[in-house]
C-alpha cells in the first residue's frame, strides 16, 4: 500500500524492487539532458526521503500500544538523521554527473526549472522545494540567496495539488460524549484498548462544555494522530451551539499496564500553542499533506509562525525555509535597525536583534571571554545536542544558518563594529552588505533576570518557582544546564521559564554531585581556595544559591519549593534512575487539565519526585 501509494505521486522515480534508477554519466551531454539527469536524481533522492520519512513516522503508534518508549526516542532520533544521510548521498551523485561542470549555474537553473515540474503533482510540493534548496546550497554555500538556482520564493503562487482535503474530519449530531466516545474510537485507538472509554468521555465532555461556555455543535479533528514521548494526541476545534464560537482542543492520551487513558483535554490557543512549543521536541504525525495540515494548525494558534509549525511535525529544513522567507519580507516591510539583545553580555556569544522582531541572532565569538576555556566546535556540538536531545519544553530550539546576506545600513554602527571586531571569523562586510557565515537563530524571550527586576511581586515570585521546576524537568532528561544564573534562563509570554545558554551545558550523568566538605581548621574555613580537591565535573549543589542572584524574599522562596535543588543527594537519586534506563516523560500540561488518575503517569511521577516530572 505504501509503495503503491507513492508511485502515484512519484511515478517512473522506483525501479525494481525499490531500485533507484540512476544513469550512468554520459559523456558530452547537453546541458538540457544534463539538467533533466540532475533533476531526475533530486527528485529520486526526494522521494527517498519522504518515503523513510513516512515509514519512521508511522511506526509511532506500534511504538505507543506496546508501550516501547525507548523504540519511540529511537525513531525519533533516526528521522532526526535521516534528511543529512539522503542529502549526502545526493551529493555524491550530483558530482558524479556533473564532474567538472558542477559549478555552471546555467545548468543548475535548468535543474530547477524541470525539477519543479517532477514536483507539480506532489501532495509535499513545498518540502521538495527547500530539499533542492538543500542540495544548492551544499553545492554553492551562497552568500545571501539566488533565485535562479534556489527556490527563494515558492514556485507555486497556491498548492499544485487539487485534491478534495483530508486533514481535517467532522463531528456533529449526537450527544458530545458521543461524539467524543467516536472520535477516541475512530481517529485514536480500537474501544477496547481504553481503560475506561465511556466515564472518560464523559468527564471530557464535561470539561469541554464548561471551557467553550455552552453546548457543542460540531467538533472538527485533525484525522492523524500526534505522537511525542509518551503521549498521543488528538488535535481539533469545538464550535459553540449558540453563536459558533471557536475553541482550540486537544485529547491526551496515555498508555500502560491498564490500557488506554485520556489523561488531560487541552483548551484555548495557550494551552495549544504550549503543547506546539518552539521548546519541545517533534511530533510524529504521519502527514501526507503538510501544507493543508500546517495551515489549519495556524487557524488555532495563529500567533504561531508557520515556520514553527513545520518543525513541529518534523519538518525542520523546511521550517527553516518558511522562517527565512518571513525574516525577508520583514525586512522589506521594516526600517529599524539590528541592536544588541538585552540582558548580560556573553562570554561566548555575541547576541543581537531587531526590534520589530521576534528573535535574537547568536553568533560564537573569535575568542571567549576568561575564564570560558571551550572551543567553537565545542560550542557547536553543545547546539547539536539540544537540537537532537528532547528539549522537555525547557530548551529553546536554535535554527542554524549559514552565508545570511543583509544590508549594512540595517545595523547600528555600534554593533557592527563589534561583530567584526570580536566575531571577525564569521562576519565580513561586502560592498554595501554585512554577510554573516555561521550563526543561530531563537526566539526572543525575556531574560529572567530583567523579568524579575521589572515584574511584580506575584509574578516574580512564580517565575522563580518555576525556574527551579525547569532545572528539574531537564534534569529528568539527563541534562544539567551549567550555568544556573537567571541571566541564562529567559521567560516566555505564556510564562514559562526556559533555558537558552548552551555552552556549559552537560549530561548530568557526567556530572559528580559531592557534599561540601566541612572545614577543620579557622584557615581552611577563610581560605580563598578549596583546600580540598576539585575535578573538572565536581558539583557541590550547597555552595549554588548565594550566587544565583535572587533578592533575600525569591531566594527563600526557591528554597521553600525546590530546596532539594541544592541537596546533592537528590542529585544522585536522578541519575540512579537515569542510569537504571527509566525515562521520565515531561508532559506538556499542568495537573488542573488532568480528567482521570492515571496510574502509569503517577508511577512515572513517584520515579521522579526529585526532579519534578510533571509542569
Amino acid at each position: 500500500m505504501f509503495e503503491s501509494t507513492y508511485h502515484k505521486q512519484f511515478p517512473g522515480v522506483i525501479g525494481e524492487k525499490g531500485a533507484s534508477r540512476c544513469p550512468p554519466p554520459v559523456r558530452a551531454l547537453t546541458d538540457s539532458r544534463l539538467a533533466a539527469l540532475c533533476a531526475n536524481a533530486a527528485y529520486r533522492a526526494f522521494f527517498t526521503y519522504q518515503a523513510e520519512f513516512h515509514i519512521i513516522t508511522r511506526r509511532a503508534a506500534s511504538r505507543f500500544l506496546r508501550c516501547d518508549w525507548q523504540g519511540a526516542y529511537a525513531d525519533a532520533a533516526e528521522r532526526l538523521g535521516l534528511y543529512g544521510r539522503v542529502l549526502d548521498q545526493l551529493v555524491i551523485t550530483i558530482h558524479g554527473l556533473m564532474g567538472h561542470r558542477l559549478e555552471e549555474k546555467p545548468i543548475w537553473a535548468a535543474t530547477k526549472a524541470v525539477y519543479s515540474s517532477l514536483i507539480t503533482h506532489s501532495n509535499e510540493w513545498e518540502i521538495a522545494e527547500s530539499f533542492f534548496n538543500s542540495l544548492t546550497r551544499r553545492v554553492f554555500a551562497t552568500a545571501g540567496v539566488n533565485q535562479q538556482i534556489e527556490f527563494v520564493d515558492s514556485d507555486f503562487d497556491a498548492p499544485p495539488t487539487d485534491l478534495p482535503s483530508t486533514v481535517q474530519r467532522g463531528y456533529q449530531g449526537a450527544e458530545l460524549r458521543d461524539l467524543l466516545s467516536a472520535i477516541l474510537t475512530e481517529l485514536g485507538f480500537p474501544a477496547e484498548l481504553y481503560a475506561d472509554l465511556s466515564a472518560a468521555a464523559a468527564a471530557a465532555a464535561a470539561r469541554l462544555e464548561v471551557e467553550l461556555g455552552g453546548p457543542v455543535a460540531r467538533i472538527e479533528m485533525v484525522q492523524n494522530i500526534f505522537f511525542r514521548g509518551k503521549g498521543a494526541y488528538l488535535i481539533g476545534c469545538a464550535f459553540r451551539a449558540s453563536d459558533g464560537h471557536s475553541l482550540p482542543l486537544a485529547l491526551a492520551l496515555l498508555n500502560g499496564s491498564a490500557g488506554i487513558t485520556l489523561d488531560a483535554v487541552l483548551t484555548g490557543e495557550d494551552d495549544i500553542a504550549i503543547l506546539f512549543s518552539f521548546t519541545r521536541s517533534y511530533f510524529r504525525v504521519d502527514a501526507m499533506r503538510p501544507y493543508e495540515l500546517v495551515r489549519f494548525l495556524k487557524t488555532l494558534m495563529p500567533r504561531k509562525p508557520l515556520a514553527e509549525l513545520y518543525m513541529a511535525i518534523g519538518y525542520n529544513k523546511h521550517g527553516k525555509t518558511e522562517f527565512y522567507r518571513d525574516f525577508l519580507r520583514h525586512l522589506d516591510a521594516s526600517a529599524d535597525q539590528f541592536q544588541n539583545a538585552e540582558g548580560s553580555r556573553g562570554m561566548v556569544m555575541l547576541v543581537f536583534t531587531l526590534p520589530s522582531y521576534d528573535v535574537v541572532f547568536k553568533l560564537i565569538k573569535d575568542r571567549f571571554d576568561y575564564p570560558k576555556d571551550s572551543s567553537r566546535s565545542e560550542v557547536m556540538r553543545k547546539y547539536r545536542l539540544v537540537f537532537e536531545h528532547d528539549r522537555a519544553g525547557r530548551l529553546v530550539e536554535a535554527y542554524e544558518f549559514e552565508h545570511l546576506r543583509i544590508e549594512r545600513d540595517r545595523f547600528r554602527p555600534e554593533l557592527l563594529e563589534e561583530l567584526l571586531c570580536s566575531a571577525a571569523n564569521s562576519v565580513r562586510v561586502e560592498d554595501d552588505y554585512v554577510v554573516i557565515h555561521h550563526l543561530y537563530v531563537e526566539r526572543r524571550v525575556r531574560p529572567l533576570n530583567l523579568y524579575l527586576a521589572e515584574t511584580n511581586e506575584a509574578a516574580a515570585r512564580a517565575a522563580v518557582i518555576d525556574y527551579g521546576q525547569a532545572v528539574k524537568d531537564l534534569a529528568a532528561t539527563n541534562i544539567f544546564p551549567g550555568d544556573l544564573f537567571p541571566k541564562n534562563f529567559g521567560v516566555t509570554r505564556h510564562g514559562r521559564v526556559v533555558f537558552y545558554d548552551y555552552d556549559e551545558l552537560c549530561w548530568l550523568t557526567d556530572c559528580e554531585f559531592r557534599e561540601l566538605p566541612a572545614a577543620t581548621s579557622y584557615e581552611e574555613e577563610i581560605a580563598a581556595e578549596p583546600w580540598f580537591s576539585v575535578h573538572e565535573n565536581d558539583i557541590f549543589p550547597e555552595e549554588i544559591p548565594p550566587f544565583l542572584g535572587f533578592r533575600p524574599d525569591l531566594l527563600e522562596t526557591l528554597m521553600e519549593y525546590h530546596g532539594d535543588l541544592f541537596e546533592p543527594a537528590a542529585w544522585r537519586r536522578v541519575q540512579t534512575a537515569l542510569r537504571a534506563g527509566n525515562i521520565l516523560d515531561i508532559f506538556p500540561y499542568g495537573a488542573d487539565k488532568r480528567l482521570l488518575s492515571s496510574p502509569e503517569r503517577n508511577a512515572v511521577s513517584s520515579v521522579a519526585t526529585d526532579v519534578g516530572a510533571a509542569d
